[in-house]
């Protein structure tokens, strides 16, 4: 089976998909297990059994089937925001490719029903709160699950409102699907929802660990600062990948920069930390992100389901479905993205400061215009708001189940803050690379680096200077849009080539 990881999440898992419809052997062999296992009498957790307290009340072979679609009604207790559209449709998809690994023993219809709605692009609605992260994403993983029995609710195509599970289910001529024994568990049990959102996060990290790198660059040129901090040399005496990579992407940056030139002999010692520690700072981020990115593609195809069916016939009650090695990595992640945020509003705050020849706060009539003093507001809010949600979750624990499951891993809280604090890094991210562009407006004639020139002119080519105060959501709107896509590296690296 395809192995998925984070650089082609989506063309892995669309991949699995695919493959596992041509040749699902390995869903039908576990299934075989556990038909055998029933036909043998023995007495099996969540399978004949009740579940988490309830363990020990065996159930009569009548009643499960009952059993198993009970589960998903009692656990799906979701509540608070929704989960994003395209977080859930990651969460169906790792569900389908953990089933597809062939230790679940789901049954054939629901293996199959499942992999029909993700080609379909039918999503589930999920709730984003309700999960502690111990016996996986119970509650999450109900509500993703309930439209195959008709009941739930289905994004529309927009991902704006919902449709009930069983009018979608009418209109594409499918009837609910009548869940086996086993076949509850194997779908509520497992860490999708948490694994969901940290690969949702670090895939799109892939570009924004580059495109901080531009930001930086285009601050450093705007304030004429200085690039010895930058030299490999200094790299190679504290070895730090992540600390080499930027450092050698800001070189990159600022090949055939006039603007360094016209002040290489202007006295100054030493820049301020934000623009000096550039490669120390995001450097350690970057280096945070490859262990999380580690920890989520091991995640990504594991088993962590419960009970584990193995193809010798056995099948072994375990605790793979507990959510602590993603909960430290999520709250590891959480940290190191926030001091991106942290370290690029103070790059903000000295483009506002009026020094080095630039106008104080990026306009040159102030007091009748505020310039951009209040944008640099919204990201101090923002980083301030980023270092609340970067408390762990994960050193919080709740028993639950009448003590049966007596530590929890909060994995989820750290998941859905972890999407929280991405979001407005991404914020303060366009705030610098829209107060970097006013800046270097004021450089001209002389030319950055190579690399910063093509950032600043794509930049240009959507927004355009100002001088006087306006509407500053006309311009921060396209700028998100702008850190969100790929058009503005893409400019960059085929101007300087590829950054790393």
């Amino acid at each position: 089976m395809r192995r998925i990881t984070i650089s082609n999440l989506y063309e892995d898992l669309d991949r699995s998909i695919g493959e596992l419809r041509r040749n699902p052997e390995s869903v039908e062999r576990s299934r075989k297990v556990v038909d055998d296992a029933l036909e043998e009498g023995g007495v099996y957790y969540g399978i004949n059994t009740g579940f988490g307290a309830l363990a020990r009340e065996r159930i009569d072979r009548e009643s499960l089937e009952t059993l198993q679609k009970n589960l998903l009604l009692s656990h799906a207790v979701g509540v608070g925001e929704w989960v994003p559209r395209e977080i859930s449709a990651l969460m169906l998809k790792l569900k389908i490719h953990a089933l597809g690994l062939g230790y679940s023993g789901v049954s054939m219809p629901v293996f199959t029903r499942l992999a029909e709605f993700a080609e379909n692009d039918l999503i589930p609605g999920v709730p984003s709160r309700g999960s502690v992260g111990a016996s996986g994403d119970l509650a999450p993983l109900a509500h993703m699950s309930l439209p195959l029995i008709g009941r739930g609710l289905v994004w529309d195509s927009a991902g704006i409102e919902f449709e009930d599970a069983d009018v979608v289910l009418e209109r594409m001529d499918w009837q609910p699907v009548e869940l086996s024994p086993k076949d509850g568990l194997s779908l509520i049990n497992g860490t999708q929802l948490m694994t969901a959102y940290g690969a949702f996060v670090l895939e799109k990290c892939v570009r924004l660990i580059r495109l901080v790198d531009v930001a930086a660059a285009m601050t450093l040129e705007a304030l004429q600062g200085s690039l010895v901090p930058f030299d490999n040399r200094i790299q190679d005496a504290r070895p730090f990948r992540g600390q080499s990579e930027v450092a050698s992407n800001v070189r990159q940056l600022l090949v055939d920069s006039e603007i360094l030139e016209s002040h290489r002999d202007c006295g100054k010692v030493q820049d301020p930390y934000s623009l000096r520690c550039v490669p120390q700072v995001h450097g350690a981020t970057r280096g945070a992100l490859r262990h999380i990115r580690d920890v989520l593609e091991t995640e990504m195809n594991a088993a962590t389901d419960n009970p584990l069916v193995f193809p010798d016939g056995s099948i072994l009650s375990g605790g793979n479905f507990h959510g602590q090695p993603l909960a430290l990595a999520l709250d590891y992640a959480a940290i190191a993205l926030a001091e991106l945020a942290s370290i690029s509003e103070r790059r903000i705050y000295l483009l506002l400061a009026g020094a080095d020849g630039l106008p104080q706060l990026l306009m040159r009539e102030t007091g009748i215009n505020s310039g951009f003093m209040i944008p640099q507001y919204t990201a101090a809010a923002l980083v301030s708001e980023n270092k609340v949600l970067s408390h762990p979750a994960s050193v919080d624990s709740l028993p639950t189940s009448l003590g049966q499951e007596d530590h929890v891993s909060m994995g989820s809280i750290s998941a859905v803050k972890l999407h929280s604090i991405f979001r407005n890094v991404e914020t303060v991210l366009g705030i610098e690379v829209l107060a970097a562009a006013q800046a270097l407006d004021y450089r001209l004639p002389l030319r950055p680096g190579r690399g910063v020139e093509a950032a600043h002119q794509f930049i240009r080519s959507v927004i355009p200077h100002r001088e006087a105060d306006y509407y500053f959501r006309e311009d921060l709107d396209p700028c998100m849009e702008i850190v969100r896509g790929a058009e503005l590296l893409l400019a960059v690296e085929s101007e300087v080539g590829e950054l790393l």
